[in-house]
């Protein structure tokens, strides 16, 4: 066999180089594809929330997005958004997915898709630590807080019978005004406000015992419509994680 010259030498490397950017043209948006942005809040611990010492998202919700993106082969980032602008963040694709506290509803199903739910939780009534308990029937007339973009508020307004449902961008801030008696008493996540009262017994409020939620609902990771691809590959995740036990162990390690 022939040797091959200087010429055949600068052939192959100039194959071996055109091999290699086909390789990386072709690999580039394989790789963009293996990312999603999960939008979560920081207002809803222990679903969602800021940890002070790392500075990085943690909680429930976070976990769960981190254990199916590991299932799915992606790779996630999490987006810090108030409530309030995770469904237009959704829609708009500045996010892939939100892992929040949220409850799948008929009126948010009109403009997202919901996966297979996570959890059920309920509403929960709370008062200025020094206070008495209240019904509902106490509270009319008076002026109540809940936070804005929640399924709770929705149903106190629907009630009809106090002078003012007062929304609020987190529930950190309802808390604040009924302490200080602003308002007479606030609405919120029971197990979101529940996890900050047994962890901050100085927050000043407590919860009405006796109370029964205006409404109960299933928490679900929530995915835009135009991406039903992605919905399959969560569903398929999640009933893995049920049937693992693991789904279980990720709320647990956050009291849930």
């Amino acid at each position: 066999m022939p040797e091959r010259g200087t010429g055949d030498s600068m052939f192959l490397k100039s194959l071996a180089a055109l091999a290699v950017g086909i390789a990386v043209g072709f690999s580039a948006p394989v790789m963009a594809q293996e990312s999603f942005k999960v939008g979560v809040t920081t207002t809803g611990v222990p679903f969602t929330f800021v940890d002070t010492t790392t500075q990085q998202p943690t909680g429930a919700m976070v976990d769960l997005a981190k254990a199916i993106a590991t299932e799915v082969g992606l790779k996630p980032t999490f987006e810090l958004t108030a409530f309030s602008a995770l469904v237009p963040s959704l829609s708009t694709h500045k996010i892939d997915v939100i892992s929040a506290g949220m409850l799948a509803t008929d009126e948010r199903r009109k403009v997202v898709d919901f996966s297979e739910p996570v959890y059920t939780y309920g509403d929960a009534m709370f008062v200025a630590a020094d206070a008495k308990d209240v019904t509902l029937d106490d509270l009319k007339g008076q002026v109540v807080g809940a936070q804005v973009g929640t399924t709770f508020a929705d149903s106190l307004k629907a009630l009809n019978i106090f002078s003012e449902v007062k929304l609020y961008e987190s529930i950190a801030d309802i808390m604040r005004d009924v302490k200080l008696g602003r308002i007479k008493a606030g609405f919120g996540d029971q197990p979101i406000i529940a996890y900050q009262i047994a962890k901050n017994p100085g927050l000043g409020v407590r919860l009405v015992k006796g109370y029964k939620p205006l409404k109960e609902g299933q928490v679900a990771l929530a995915i835009a419509k135009d991406n039903p691809a992605l919905l399959t590959k969560v569903n398929a995740a999640i009933l893995k994680l049920k049937a693992s036990g693991e789904l279980d162990k990720i709320f647990a390690a956050y009291g849930l």
